[in-house]
């Protein structure tokens, strides 16, 4: 015996003329206004880059610019010293999301799949550190990356300062167990069955298995870094090192409004696109990661 499904609108009611047009206009007026909250900061932003540095300023603000003016952005890109910065952080990004994936994965893993001694324990470990909030942790993590313990050397103005701390991820490193927990126990067994090895099993079966997941740390990691402003204007005191997050706030202070809206939009675009090329594989891994099963 099956049970009806409730709805707010009866399915008799949708099947009239009448109820139909209501709930597809009021469905259509609903996606515009979410759209039109999202994308109109967005529209404001590239948009203002583009007035003068009058016409950004004056009130009330003009919705479409008077004048187009595309100087914002090569002003921006040549005397902010974009491509520098930008290049900066996408080697702090990408060697923090290689350090994240090799090891988030591997140790999670290992309290999947390989059931260390008291596995529980670590784990409970690991995840008790996502209840110590961030701020908690800058001062022990800065006197840390200034004199590494045992080498007693500094990593300061040296990307190891980013790529290290970020390792410790519990976030994702939870995300890529439970993942890898709910994976096919006959799968694992008849690569075994074959002869591969723990290592073998998880080059050849369990990572080509766990893409989405995958991406979605990857996604995760990325933003992270990229995002981060406070633990990068501690690591980097050489201006020339530093990423577009701290370096927007160091060259502002004699830069016009315009140039910095400017500056802000291409800063913004890597990660836009990242997110726009990769969202199917995103909503994948969130919804795998979401079931068991």
């Amino acid at each position: 015996m099956s049970s009806a499904t409730r709805t707010l609108i009866s399915p008799a009611t949708l099947a009239r003329p009448r109820g139909k047009a209501v709930y597809w206009s009021v469905f259509t007026a609903v996606v515009l206004l979410f759209a039109l909250a999202f994308l109109f900061p967005v529209y404001w932003m590239v948009t203002g880059a583009m007035k003068s540095p009058d016409e950004i300023a004056q009130t009330p603000p003009t919705l479409i610019p008077k004048q187009w003016h595309l100087s914002g952005y090569t002003d921006a890109w040549d005397l902010m010293q974009l491509p520098e910065h930008l290049w900066n952080t996408v080697v702090q990004a990408a060697g923090a999301w290689a350090f994240q994936l090799v090891f988030c994965t591997a140790a999670a893993y290992a309290l999947s799949k390989l059931r260390p001694a008291f596995g529980k324990v670590i784990l409970g470990g690991i995840l008790a550190t996502l209840m110590v909030p961030a701020q908690a942790l800058v001062v022990p993590k800065y006197l840390t990356v200034a004199d590494l313990p045992l080498l007693h050397t500094s990593l300061l103005n040296d990307p190891l300062g980013i790529w290290l701390p970020a390792v410790a991820n519990a976030f994702n490193l939870y995300l890529l167990k439970r993942f890898f927990d709910q994976l096919p126990r006959d799968v694992l067994e008849a690569a075994e069955i074959d002869g591969a090895g723990k290592l073998r099993t998880l080059w050849s079966v369990v990572l080509p298995m766990s893409r989405p997941v995958l991406g979605v740390v990857s996604i995760f990691a990325l933003v992270a870094v990229w995002q981060d402003f406070l633990w990068p204007l501690m690591v980097f005191s050489d201006t020339d090192k530093q990423p577009i997050s701290v370096a927007l706030v160091q060259l502002s202070q004699n830069i016009q409004l315009t140039v910095l809206i400017a500056a802000m939009v291409i800063a913004s675009i890597p990660m836009v696109a990242l997110f726009l090329v990769f969202q199917r594989h995103i909503i994948a891994g969130i919804s795998a990661g979401s079931t068991k099963g």
